[in-house]
């Protein structure tokens, strides 16, 4: 085993970025053998979401070195499957995400895979629908979604007959012995490139635009509202798509409407997040604004927030919003006369099981993640709870930050033209389902272990009762046909709890979702299990 001078020296030495190679260089100048260590303690796993991680130098972080034998081993792959491979790459607007999917589309061209790069920044859903629409091999989006300003991502989704979807086993681990392969065998010096890649075509982006567009099924009509990109590339996408929908045009949160990888008004670019919307809510404020709309940076999820009778506003559930929108376009398909299946993964509600019954529809529960919600033939709408929806299957396999705004614009829409409030939807969808509550207990951990303790500290001995409540049925979805480190606790009066890693960052995430006569009573529920499990969680280290 080399030591960890020798390994950053050599990492060093075939680093195309001055500013990490310096990094590195003045680490080893000053012998701090801890702050390699963490870079050099492993390597970033590539699985099914990609790649994603700090920029930092070194195997444990996102840089040049990285993502150039991340792109010649997914060549290789490519190459092996196909006489004749081609790629489309995106990227947002985060630090180094243009540098990193030129890098790719040089390599790739070299390597004798068709590449084509996004003539600008562009949002996800843009890059997922360019897979499906050019017909290519695979797509790489450069982003990493809503995690923290100092992250970037690789993103990878395969065509033919992946329809366009992101990555799932065995082609993950295919893909991640390819790229072990390059990192053992080659230096990234040696890596040939060829800068004689294709532009994409405007035409595919403007397309995109149209089909999103479609989507729009009610008159126009005036709407109050208020929308903010985070800091990432959405504004300009939607734009052009409300403009050709006939759609009204939203008061923009400017100071956070352009793409700025620094990400400077918020400590997380996620909506979720506690004060991430905080600007928007004193813009809606000031305009009377009926609603506010958020996208994350690469535009793939969106966030809805509203006011209660009393003038506070608070961000709806991505349950909610995945309901509502479910109800309205599965009774949208039922009118039309069509049939087809409603999804969700197994963390989103189970209340979608009861609307698409009450619409003729099937109902169908994933994995989590929209690489199992894309790939379902047939689908009429597929929603998670952390906000990601996919309102045009036809179209993109992947959840659609942009789409599901249209989507949720015309439910407004329509709600208007009967003479009808949102506030009235979201009663009249509580008397004919009942009332139901989401939650989310999530732990941020430095120390990845701490996870893994606490989920083995539940499989060792799985609750009787959480917060008084009985448990009824526990499952293990590691020992399920779904093998994915996922505990299910289902407890008397139709409440549910869920155990789960996450898959994209350093969080262990508890889902509460729960069932009463009224809201408050389904909330006061939920907030039980949650004070209880939050000081389960606590007690172990």
């Amino acid at each position: 085993m080399k030591n960890l001078i020798e390994l950053a020296q050599q990492w060093a030495d075939q680093d195309p970025d001055n500013e990490t190679r310096d990094e590195l260089l003045a680490l080893i100048a000053d012998n701090d053998t801890a702050a390699l260590e963490k870079r050099f303690s492993g390597r970033l796993q590539f699985g099914t979401a990609g790649l994603r991680g700090p920029l930092q130098a070194g195997p444990m972080g996102m840089n040049r070195v990285l993502v150039a034998q991340a792109a010649a081993g997914l060549a290789r792959f490519l190459c092996r499957k196909s006489d004749n491979p081609s790629v489309v790459i995106g990227y947002d607007g985060r630090k180094n995400s243009k540098r990193f999917a030129e890098d790719t589309a040089e390599i790739m061209q070299a390597a004798g895979v068709s590449a084509h790069l996004m003539p600008d920044l562009r949002p996800t859903p843009v890059l997922a629908f360019a897979v499906r629409e050019l017909d290519v091999s695979a797509g790489v989006m450069v982003t990493a979604s809503h995690n923290p300003p100092e992250d970037n991502g690789y993103k990878v989704y395969l065509g033919d007959d992946n329809g366009g979807a992101q990555i799932v086993s065995p082609d993950d681990k295919a893909i991640a012995a390819d790229i072990q392969w390059v990192a053992d065998n080659q230096r990234v010096n040696d890596i040939a490139r060829d800068s004689g890649y294709a532009m994409i075509e405007t035409a595919v982006i403007e397309k995109y635009i149209a089909r999103t567009a479609t989507l729009r099924s009610t008159p126009a009509c005036e709407l109050n509202y208020v929308y903010t990109a985070m800091h990432g590339v959405g504004k300009a996408t939607l734009l052009a798509v409300l403009d050709q929908a006939g759609l009204p045009h939203p008061t923009l949160v400017d100071e956070q409407c352009e793409p700025d990888g620094n990400f400077p008004t918020v400590a997380f670019p996620n909506p979720e997040e506690a004060g991430a919307l905080d600007l928007a809510i004193a813009k809606a404020k000031a305009c009377q604004a009926e609603f506010i709309i958020a996208n994350d940076p690469d535009a793939d999820r969106l966030a809805v927030a509203v006011a209660d009778e009393n003038g506070d506003w608070a961000t709806l559930h991505g349950n909610e919003v995945g309901l509502y929108l479910a109800w309205f376009m599965a009774q949208r398909a039922q009118q039309a006369g069509q049939t087809g299946i409603l999804a969700c993964s197994l963390v989103s509600s189970p209340l979608l099981a009861e609307v698409a019954a009450s619409c003729g529809m099937q109902h169908q529960e994933t994995l989590t993640g929209f690489k199992w919600i894309g790939r379902i033939p047939n689908l009429v709408f597929g929603y998670e709870e952390a906000l990601g929806y996919l309102v045009n299957p036809d179209d993109v396999h992947d959840k659609d930050g942009v789409s599901a705004i249209v989507a949720f614009l015309d439910l407004v829409a329509t709600l208007k033209a009967e003479g009808k409030t949102f506030a009235e939807y979201r009663q009249t969808f509580t008397q004919t389902f009942g009332a139901f509550a989401s939650d989310q207990l999530s732990l941020r951990v430095e120390d990845l272990g701490r996870i893994q303790r606490i989920l083995s500290a539940v499989r060792e001995q799985p609750f009787t009762d959480i917060a008084g409540l009985n448990v009824s049925q526990f499952i293990d979805h590691e020992q399920t046909e779904k093998q994915d480190n996922i505990l299910v606790f289902y407890l008397d009066g139709g409440q549910r709890v869920i155990f789960r890693p996450s898959g994209t960052e350093p969080k262990l995430k508890v889902y509460l979702d729960t069932k009463a006569e009224t809201l408050a009573e389904a909330q006061a529920i939920g907030e039980q299990l949650k004070a209880a499990l939050s000081a389960f969680t606590q007690g172990i280290a």
